[in-house]
């Protein structure tokens, strides 16, 4: 008898993004069901609001920010972590639909890689049985053995072929429709976010935490932890579009992948989470930060202070060999959610950074007026 294989599977339900002068929505499904290699039937089409993006409270840049923090490397370890909360806890309700077709996307893809392994083992078993029938004669004298065999062959290539085809399309389509100045002001955005991830220096602040400057014997009053990060744009296994997504590299949590109209906030395949940009908490600053290293190529001295300094701003000359240091500017940017997200960010260009958030706030205003509609 022919060997045949017949697997049903779920098409996946693509996401569509609309923003338009009427407001913005989202629609999650297509037609058909799920298919068995061609056959397709009958799938859920629906959609669900997405909210628009909107402040929830006054976004500061550094015109309007007179009180900058002063911040120094950490000498002690650090007390106050700044991470986000259980990526479990962070998904929007009015994102789950979106998420559980991701998570199907990923599962069946996993699924058809099995079968693939399975399948490509058996043409091995066959293609072992023609040349055992030959060499043992019986697949000459009885020449039906060595042709169903072979159509076995070719049935199972022609499974491969379509499973290779299946797991080649087994992702989550977002597409997304843009009025002519919202496109505008995120193609902005976009171009801001590519000048940022050239400052010479990105870092994760992990966490920060109060010193007693009399007893430091420092200028600085916060004392902070970071690590090199990269941003770039990067796209998410699970989901083609157009639009790739701004990458947040994170040093102690899930990377942050920025699209259209959410985050996702990815750990693994099937650890992450996805957050409406309604609900992000933005705001872009400066810090004055006491370099003790390397002062980057693209930062600005701005003033200078003693490795060991008096509360009046003088040097401390009961120590030997104290020196002078400089205090620089660095751009910082946050991003915070009720739900848990908690990420803080600096840059070694200010300038960019600024742009960046001057960018994101003209996106973040478009979106908000869509809503209103």
């Amino acid at each position: 008898m022919a060997w045949s294989y017949r697997r049903r599977i779920k098409i996946i339900p693509g996401v569509h993004l609309n923003f338009s002068k009427k407001g913005i929505s989202t629609s999650i499904g297509v037609k058909g069901a799920s298919m068995t290699f061609g056959k397709s039937g009958t799938f859920l089409n629906t959609s669900i609001p997405i909210l628009g993006i909107r402040n929830r409270q006054k976004l500061s840049g550094a015109g309007n920010n007179p009180a900058p923090q002063n911040y120094h490397p950490p000498t002690t370890e650090p007390e106050d972590n700044i991470f986000s909360a259980d990526i479990q806890e962070i998904t929007s309700q009015d994102m789950q639909g979106v998420k559980e077709a991701i998570i199907m996307a990923h599962q069946q893809r996993k699924d058809l890689k099995n079968d693939l392994l399975k399948i490509q083992a058996a043409v091995g078993s066959s293609k072992l049985k023609l040349t055992a029938s030959y060499i043992l004669l019986y697949g000459l004298i009885k020449r039906s053995i060595a042709e169903n065999i072979k159509t076995d062959i070719r049935a199972q290539q022609e499974a491969i072929k379509q499973l290779k085809e299946q797991i080649e399309n087994c992702y989550v389509s977002l597409d997304i429709d843009f009025e002519p100045e919202i496109q505008e002001k995120y193609d902005k955005l976009v171009t801001a976010f590519k000048q940022l991830t050239t400052s010479h220096k990105i870092w994760d602040v992990t966490s920060a935490h109060s010193q007693d400057r009399v007893a430091a014997r420092s200028s600085a009053s916060i004392i902070v932890q970071k690590t090199d990060v990269k941003f770039g744009i990067k796209a998410l296994p699970d989901i083609r579009s157009n639009f790739e997504a701004l990458h947040f590299q994170n040093a102690n949590g899930a990377d942050l992948y920025f699209y259209p109209g959410f985050i996702v906030m990815y750990s693994s395949k099937t650890s992450f989470a996805l957050i409406g940009l309604d609900e992000i908490i933005f705001s872009q600053s400066y810090v004055r930060f006491t370099e003790t290293g390397t002062v980057p190529g693209d930062s600005k001295i701005i003033d200078k202070t003693w490795f060991k300094v008096n509360k009046n701003g003088t040097p401390d000359k009961r120590f030997n060999g104290n020196y002078q240091i400089p205090i620089v500017r660095y751009g910082e940017i946050s991003l915070q959610t009720n739900t848990g997200l908690n990420e803080e960010y600096e840059f070694s260009n200010y300038e960019f950074t600024e742009q960046f958030g001057n960018a994101f706030r003209e996106y973040q205003n478009a979106i908000t007026a869509l809503k209103r509609l």
